[in-house]
């Protein structure tokens, strides 16, 4: 009876302790406001589909820093600063040929939110911005033309999935039409990291 009275208590002390925890973890997870801003550093790896561009240049790797603000209705307005880089699709080592063409992308984004007061939010959004496309050669020079310059249009599913505090995962699918010297170029983008809301 004593041996059963220990283990009885073990029992509950151990349930006790996992309330307890389970109780503390739910209360650091802090949701953003209205009026907070995140900042948001995203890995991403994008796909060129054929067509202008994309005939000569296929998928690859780039680098995201985005601002969003939290607004009422849970909607969010956001500024986006991003490089993604394409593959030639035919590697050469002439010099005088490319390695590999980059977007960088400057914009505004509009989203909104569901969810917002649980650990994952969900956003849908859409957003416009200026493109600029450079050309670096495999002698690592770099080209630079005014009919590379043009604007985009995004469309945006993504969610915030909150692990501490106001820090989450920001896990987000895009497509952009790239409108270049006048023709259209379609890409795909799939991008992941952390995004912070400052509290105040």
């Amino acid at each position: 009876m004593h041996l059963r009275r220990r283990i009885g208590l073990v029992v509950l002390v151990s349930a006790g302790l996992g309330l307890a925890t389970a109780a503390r973890a739910e209360w650091v997870i802090v949701p953003p406001r209205a009026g907070q801003v995140g900042l948001s550093i995203q890995g991403q790896y994008g796909q060129l589909l054929p067509g202008e561009i994309g005939d000569d240049f296929d998928n690859g790797p780039g680098l995201a820093v985005r601002l969003r603000y939290r607004m009422r209705y849970e909607r969010a307005l956001g500024l986006t600063f991003e490089s993604q880089r394409f593959n030639a699709q035919t590697p050469t080592v002439d010099d005088t040929l490319p390695k590999y063409t980059s977007f960088y992308m400057y914009g505004i984004d509009v989203y909104q939110m569901f969810d917002t007061r649980s650990k994952t939010t969900k956003m849908l959004g859409v957003g416009l911005g200026l493109c600029q496309a450079r050309l670096t050669l495999n002698d690592k020079e770099i080209q630079f033309t005014n009919a590379d310059d043009g604007l985009y249009v995004t469309a945006i599913g993504g969610i915030e999935r909150f692990f501490w505090q106001s820090w989450a995962i920001d896990l987000s699918a895009r497509y952009y039409a790239a409108f270049l010297d006048g023709k259209l170029n379609h890409d795909l983008q799939g991008a992941i990291g952390v995004i912070f809301y400052a509290s105040y």
